[in-house]
């Protein structure tokens, strides 16, 4: 029970890494906020948690919209009065060409990937200040290294700023005692992948990875034993990317 006392959000907590991440910390003791546009799913989530033994609350942002990201966060602080993780696993994901691509496509993927994770993360790092500790943990991908191989390039480029912006973080905030992280799934099995046409024989373990072995890696950053660590991105894809 290593996270005892710890309070952590989830953004896109209600399905997929997200979901996974949340089932994992609150096994490990924290108090976990599911926060997700679909508040029914995040709820689900949440009673999964408490299922277990767990303590969770689900809540409802959206975060495209900067009101709803500090309105959240104000509401969890002053429930619980502090934040000590946050994980951003909120995203989208699409298959589209360059040629295809519209304005409205970019700014979309921008907005809800990139965008929402600066935000969230700056609304956040305000109350870990205080405290003078924290950790972040940013969800990148593949792609954002490689380029996009099964989506479109809005998605790469999104996921390329997590891992930049996590970087930038970091040297802004170390002085806090707040350590901010990337982990870069690559072909995992979610709701949201599903369509991508992913084949396991691209990948040297031979099989796509699931939602909890890359939830593994996220909760391992939050942890005291990954305290030497801040401004790194973890790879979590079976081999396929060896940088």
């Amino acid at each position: 029970m290593y996270f005892k006392g710890k309070v952590a959000v989830v953004t896109g907590g209600a399905s997929g890494i997200g979901r996974a991440s949340c089932l994992s910390l609150g096994e490990k003791g924290a108090t976990v906020v599911a926060a997700d546009v679909n508040w029914e799913a995040a709820k689900r989530t949440t009673d999964e948690v408490e299922a277990h033994g767990g303590k969770a609350m689900a809540i409802k942002v959206d975060v495209c919209k900067l009101s709803e990201i500090q309105a959240a966060v104000d509401a969890v602080v002053g429930h619980f009065k502090k934040i000590d993780i946050l994980i951003n696993c909120a995203g989208i994901c699409q298959v589209i060409s360059v040629d295809d691509m519209t304005e409205k496509d970019w700014d979309r993927m921008q907005t809800i990937n990139l965008k929402s994770t600066f935000f969230m993360s700056q609304a956040v790092i305000k109350n870990m200040k205080k405290n003078r500790q924290g950790r972040i943990v940013n969800i990148g991908s593949l792609a954002g290294e490689v380029g996009g191989i099964t989506v479109g390039a809005n998605y790469a480029v999104s996921k390329a700023g997590i891992t930049c912006l996590s970087k930038s973080l970091a040297k802004d905030v170390a002085r806090y005692n707040i350590n901010v992280n990337t982990v870069s799934p690559g072909f995992i099995k979610t709701e949201m992948t599903k369509d991508l046409g992913q084949d396991p024989q691209m990948v040297p373990l031979g099989r796509i990875g699931m939602p909890e072995e890359v939830a593994d890696v996220i909760v391992f950053l939050c942890s005291h034993e990954a305290r030497y660590i801040t401004g790194a991105n973890i790879d979590v894809n079976g081999g396929l990317f060896m940088g």
